[in-house]
């Protein structure tokens, strides 16, 4: 189905009843001139413009990708594709690319021969200790490329400086679910949107970030049955719409106030007895540590400290406790805040005390925000151990050693992985002097960006920057890789409730680009890394090497993707881990036994205090004997570390749009979605607008105590006293000279558990600009 995706952003409605199959209807695009009739050839692949995973096949025409179409087979979206999907997957492929290396000769990037450039970077290498090397890494890569770089840093090298921007967008969905279960992995799956009969997005604005899985919320609301929905969330979106048309609840707190909110609506639970006492004696620890925290949260200080109706809450509660089937999804506006991993834990402890998980219509997903977060976590180039192992666990350092062959001494295992907050600081103070970026561009995404942009140009520092694009964080680099991209290379991706999709290559990269898979197996032949008997580290060579090395790193584990292989999902549909020979058609929902892999000898991690982040000690842990049982964790609420002052008397809440996607790199290059959301906004409430004094499409200065940035009006149904401001747009307006990054005024605070950032809450000013 061909149609305008930008006017109808979730296309024509399939309604259907609850407990019946989404009904398919496949979308497709094809470049302005291309016909049908004039494609070569349809290859296998999957979009990679969200978290959502939707299935898809590229139309490539005389060499070129020229159009996309969804699969129908696909468990994941049907046939459908999203307006980033269709629009933004295949033309920017052949704009403005990277061709040549590029090495920094004075002040300016000439080109260069792959041997000059990779012999700049390893002779960089050779000279430093291990602990001087930072890789800071994307969502965005396969899973064959991040387990080569997790191989590299941690057995090559030896550095346990490695994270990722999912750090800014999924690092509380893995720390939430260790916290809870013991283990990262998703509970739940996309098929429980059409057995629910509620569901709540807990700061999940899933109409803007994952409109294929919202078009599938659309079609259980048109349809028989159709669930009640509760939307969590400061701005009035479309998720907050359906809300109340279904009967259901938008609660509005302030930003910064989540653990408060969410303390109520466990404090409502137990209060009402909503709660399946012989699942949480059965399977849970910490049920009255929990009680006697939420006691002191009744729905009218709830109220108070939200700044929300207490009878929503009261209403929200009552919905969660009575319903048969809930599914929960959380997101950014939990993830981006300072109590993130508390109140995601809280999430959790609600589904628990009710016992709906691994059931049909009964889950849980802690989402991501990128197309391949999910294997930065798995394969351990986020910064944590492949295969969900735990640092603090000898037995599974010593398992990874046998692996790879080397001492367990290599493996950095001597103190908690770097985050990549800290790794930056770490760059900044001058002990990592050695930073390679692969497919991400901080210079726009990451927080506080002045600070940022110092840290970049920093004499001391050798920058690798390797990407399709010359981003603006490439332009610091002292040398710059040419990468392929999606549809330029093979290999696998693992989405947000676990489907693994292959993506074949459908074209050739342009000029002398390489993959990063390439880039790293060459990088790591040339600094000769080898294991305890002398021979060759890596030992693979090809994605699909690469794919059979991480099948036996994950054996076993709690991602298992032992019973996969490249032919087998060479078939209709991805297919979800754990895949062994004994479940090979994978698993579409985690703990319908309800056991969790809390054992001390399974555990990817002991644990943490929810306030300070404090580890749990192996000791302690072991003394809670989990046996297999959930931890119900708990917390008190605690302001943010900035609010609102006189000088600063608004909250900015930066976040996403529906056009575009991180920091435009390739949604800014097709026309249709350059055209949809073409420069930054900045979003107030009406209340908000009187009494600055300006109208729609007037141009006001965003400022907080670090930076500015300027954009027009929009006046939006938001709660009074928030400013939203879309993140994606890059750090100056071409015309005027002025910043429009959101990032100008974000700080560098985060999660004292996941390390995230907290984007969501800003202390600002807003003035009219002349």
């Amino acid at each position: 189905m061909s149609e305008d995706r930008v006017a109808e952003v979730w296309g024509r409605r399939t309604p259907h009843a609850r407990d019946t199959e989404w009904p398919v209807r496949v979308d497709q695009h094809l470049r302005d001139g291309v016909a049908e009739g004039d494609v070569d050839r349809w290859v296998q692949s999957a979009c990679v413009l969200c978290s959502n995973g939707c299935a898809c096949d590229i139309a490539v025409k005389d060499g070129r990708m020229v159009g996309v179409r969804g699969r129908a087979g696909d468990r994941v979206n049907h046939g459908r594709l999203g307006p980033k999907g269709l629009y933004g997957s295949v033309e920017w492929s052949d704009q403005d690319r990277l061709t040549t290396p590029l090495v920094r000769e004075g002040d300016r990037l000439v080109q260069a021969t792959w041997d000059d450039a990779m012999d700049r970077i390893v002779a960089e290498s050779k000279k430093r200790q291990p602990l001087a090397h930072g890789f800071y890494t994307s969502g965005q890569l396969f899973l064959e490329e991040y387990y080569t770089l997790a191989v590299i840093g941690k057995a090559g090298l030896g550095t346990p400086h490695m994270d990722g921007n999912t750090r800014l967008c999924t690092a509380t969905a893995a720390a939430a679910l260790k916290e809870t279960f013991g283990s990262d992995g998703q509970p739940g799956s996309y098929n429980d949107i059409e057995a629910c009969d509620a569901l709540f997005l807990f700061g999940h604005n899933m109409a803007a970030t994952q409109t294929v899985l919202w078009s599938r919320v659309l079609d259980r609301v048109e349809g028989a049955d159709p669930p009640v929905v509760v939307a969590v969330d400061p701005r009035a979106t479309p998720v907050a719409e359906i809300a109340v048309r279904t009967g259901g609840v938008h609660l509005a707190p302030l930003p910064g106030t989540n653990q408060a909110l969410m303390n109520g609506l466990l404090h409502e639970v137990i209060e009402h007895g909503w709660i399946d006492r012989e699942y949480v004696d059965a399977h849970t620890i910490g049920y009255d540590e929990l009680a006697a925290t939420v006691a002191s949260y009744p729905p009218d200080r709830v109220a108070e400290l939200c700044g929300i109706p207490a009878d929503d809450v009261r209403r929200a509660a009552e919905i969660f406790g009575t319903s048969e089937r809930v599914l929960s999804t959380v997101l950014q506006g939990f993830y981006q805040s300072h109590q993130a991993t508390s109140s995601s834990c809280q999430v959790n402890n609600l589904h628990l005390l009710r016992g709906l998980i691994g059931k049909p219509g009964s889950g849980i997903l802690q989402m991501n925000g990128q197309p391949t977060a999910e294997n930065t976590r798995e394969c351990g180039a986020d910064g944590d151990l492949p295969g969900f192992r735990n640092w603090a666990n000898p037995d599974h350092i010593d398992e990874l050693a046998r692996l790879w062959n080397v001492d367990p001494l290599v493996i950095p295992h001597w103190a908690p992985p770097t985050h990549a907050m800290q790794l930056w600081r770490y760059v900044e103070q001058g002990s990592i002097d050695f930073l390679w970026i692969s497919a991400t561009n901080p210079a726009v995404s990451l927080p506080e960006l002045p600070r940022i942009r110092q840290i970049l140009a920093q004499d001391n520092l050798f920058l690798v920057v390797q990407d399709g694009f010359l981003t603006e964080t490439a332009q610091y680099a002292d040398v710059v890789l040419p990468a392929a991209l999606w549809g330029e290379k093979q290999g696998t991706f693992t989405n947000a409730s676990r489907t693994v999709h292959l993506s074949e290559q459908a074209v050739e990269p342009p000029g002398q680009a390489r993959s990063d898979l390439d880039i790293f197996l060459d990088y790591a032949r040339r600094m000769d890394f080898r294991d305890r008997d002398g021979e060759p580290l890596i030992t693979w060579t090809s994605p699909e090497a690469a794919f059979d090395a991480w099948k036996e790193c994950s054996r076993g584990r709690p991602c298992d993707y032992s019973g996969l292989t490249y032919e087998r999902l060479r078939g209709d549909s991805g297919i979800p881990w754990p895949c062994t020979d004994d479940v090979p058609d994978g698993t579409d929902r985690l703990y319908a036994d309800s056991r969790f892999p809390t054992d001390p000898d399974v555990c990817e991690d002991y644990g943490h205090d929810l306030l300070t982040g404090g580890s749990t000690t192996p000791e302690k842990y072991k003394a809670a004997a989990p046996g297999g049982r959930a931890f119900l964790k708990a917390a008190e609420f605690t302001e943010p570390p900035e609010w609102i002052s006189s000088a600063y008397p608004l909250i900015a809440t930066t976040g996403r749009s529906t056009y575009q996607f991180h920091t435009r790199t390739k949604t800014g290059r097709s026309r249709r979605l350059r055209d949809a959301a073409p420069s930054v906004w900045v979003e107030v409430s009406k209340e908000d607008a009187n009494e600055l004094g300006v109208a729609e499409g007037d141009k006001v200065r965003v400022e907080s105590a670090r930076g500015s940035m300027v954009g027009p009006v929009r006046i939006g149904e938001g709660r009074d006293g928030v400013v939203f401001v879309p993140f994606h747009y890059g750090y100056w307006d071409n015309a005027t000279g002025e910043p429009t990054a959101a990032n100008e005024f974000t700080l560098t605070e985060w999660d004292p558990v996941s390390k995230q950032p907290t984007f969501k809450v800003s202390a600002v000013r807003v003035s009219k600009e002349d």
